[in-house]
């Protein structure tokens, strides 16, 4: 509106070829808009194209093309080699590689084979798979992501709500002023045409500096390019208030199983106690287990299984569960404890403390102590590697909160360099850890917590940031977070800390530069000391020049992985 009124002003006056000037560098900036958003809605458009077209159903030995949305639950698909997979579902038959780039940001194929979880939206690669569906579509993962990706331009950042409405107001303002400018002085001073003219020049001028495109268009698209560029390396940030706070991020909290660790329980020592051996206290302690679905549980089992034994069934009666504690069950005739030292000194049985890193449970059988099974948690590859890198970017704060017991944290804690351990803890407990370290942090400063599972929900709404574990998280984190990490690669955090610290710096130097070009060729403007070349490079070339800054934020550097996991 102002470049139209500023055009017209100047074809008023006689001045046509700065009329035409203001018309010609304004489609020269449209042009360049145009470029930078396209190029910034590719990276995010890219996630669009993950969405499958049908699935192949197996009905009665035949093949049948349907569309995704009419596929049950436990329904059987044929995906050929090539085709995108079209629901979530687990590996039947077939074996191959599938490419989750899309998904994840991932270039490394990733193999499938039977028993494996796979993910809608990846791509199979050469051979034929026959999957059973665990979701429906609208619960699937390619419909999560596009949930997200919808969703993460609708909330602004302060920055750009501001100048949001600081153009709703501006442009009235502007306008009021320049005709201000055009008829007040020439009343006042007097003289004919020729004055007026001038004055008419002015506000002319005055209105093409005062147009806000610099700022309207080169402050979301600088947030926008920092979408896309976390995008491209397979994390969904929803909006750009979230880039802003990533950016201001000096505390980062975990927890631990599933996120620093890869939530894979195996037995690593047995101790039997004095009148037992290492193959009767799993045996118990298997018995015992025989009906938790606990991880730890089944780590028990396995490892019994694993030595060649078997548990009946048929002789394990009067099962129950203490809470917090563990199990007693009734085996073969006799009564087995198996839990925590809680449990232990509840029944009045002595027990001999372990040390060593990893979650003890110790087993009893007719109240006499038969020994304690240490059950360790593998760390996840590139955690060490995540931490020290948040460290570089300057997140120099990081806590790990978890349920284990102290010992087996500190182990992991020292492992991985982690500055401060809160174990022992309830899911409430952890809410609490977290208001706690937000009180004490600084002003204007932000904390973030990363978890994966559906008890870490709570945490995650209540920090300023959440991250969540996109491939192997559950559906409630993934939507309490605000940072998805879609292949569950903690490293990525440090990358998407830099991408938004990066777009930041861009966003304020385009709104400095722009005010300050402004307000200089505005002066000049008004003294007459600024003719309308100077009023479109002051509008139009400050545009073009924000908006090709803006798009840097696009850029991202592609570090290499050091380890290949295939």
């Amino acid at each position: 509106f102002l470049m139209m009124v500023a055009t017209f002003g100047a074809f008023a006056i006689g001045r046509y070829d700065e009329a035409v000037a203001v018309m010609l560098f304004y489609q020269v900036g449209e042009l360049f808009q145009d470029h930078a958003v396209g190029k910034s809605r590719e990276a995010i458009a890219a996630m669009m194209d993950i969405v499958p077209e049908y699935a192949n159903v197996e009905q009665n030995g035949e093949v049948t093309q349907m569309d995704p949305d009419e596929v049950e639950i436990g329904s059987t698909i044929v995906i050929m080699p090539g085709e995108r997979v079209p629901l979530d579902g687990k590996v039947v038959s077939g074996e191959s590689w599938l490419d989750t780039a899309a998904l994840t940001g991932e270039s490394v194929p990733r193999r499938a084979s039977e028993g494996d979880e796979i993910y809608s939206g990846s791509v199979n690669g050469s051979g034929t798979l026959r999957v059973v569906t665990s979701k429906v579509y609208e619960d699937s993962t390619v419909a999560r992501i596009l949930t997200l990706v919808e969703e993460a331009t609708d909330k602004k950042a302060k920055t750009e709500q501001f100048i949001t409405k600081f153009a709703r107001y501006y442009t009235p303002f502007v306008t009021i002023a320049a005709a201000l400018l055009a008829i007040v002085p020439p009343l006042f001073i007097g003289g004919g045409w020729a004055v007026w003219s001038e004055w008419i020049r002015r506000a002319c001028v005055f209105l093409v500096i005062s147009c806000p495109c610099a700022l309207v268009i080169s402050v979301p698209l600088g947030f926008f390019g920092g979408i896309g560029a976390a995008s491209m390396i397979g994390v969904l940030v929803k909006g750009s208030t979230c880039i802003e706070s990533i950016a201001r991020m000096d505390t980062l909290v975990f927890d631990k199983t599933g996120t620093l660790t890869k939530g894979e329980f195996k037995v690593s020592e047995i101790h039997p106690a004095q009148g037992f051996d290492e193959a009767e206290l799993l045996r118990l302690a298997a018995a015992a287990e025989s009906f938790s679905t606990h991880p730890i549980a089944e780590s028990v089992r396995e490892a019994f299984k694993e030595r060649g034994g078997a548990v009946d069934a048929s002789l394990v009666t009067d099962a129950a569960e203490e809470a917090g504690h563990g199990v007693s069950v009734s085996f073969d005739g006799r009564k087995v404890l198996a839990g925590n030292a809680k449990l232990m000194s509840a029944h009045g049985i002595a027990f001999e403390a372990q040390n060593s890193p990893g979650t003890v449970v110790f087993v009893a059988c007719e109240g006499k102590y038969a020994g304690s099974i240490i059950i360790s948690d593998s760390v996840k590859n590139g955690a060490q590697e995540a931490l020290r890198d948040l460290k570089a970017v300057g997140v120099n704060r990081t806590v790990m909160l978890t349920g284990d017991r102290g010992e087996s944290a500190k182990a992991v804690a020292a492992q991985l360099g982690i500055s401060e351990v809160r174990s022992d803890l309830l899911p409430a407990d952890k809410v609490a850890a977290v208001e706690e370290l937000l009180a004490a942090e600084a002003e204007g400063a932000a904390l973030g917590f990363v978890g994966d599972g559906l008890n870490d929900a709570p945490v995650l709404t209540r920090a300023d940031l959440g991250f969540a574990m996109g491939s192997l998280g559950s559906d409630a984190a993934i939507e309490a977070a605000d940072v998805v990490i879609m292949d569950d690669d903690i490293r990525k955090i440090a990358r998407v800390v830099e991408i938004s610290r990066k777009t930041l710096r861009i966003v304020k130097q385009n709104i400095w530069f722009a005010l300050a070009v402004k307000a200089l060729v505005l002066v000049l403007g008004a003294l007459g000391a600024a003719n309308m070349w100077a009023a479109v490079f002051a509008d139009v070339g400050v545009a073009v020049i924000c908006i090709l800054n803006s798009a840097r934020a696009l850029k991202t550097k592609n570090k290499k992985r050091l380890t290949r996991d295939c």
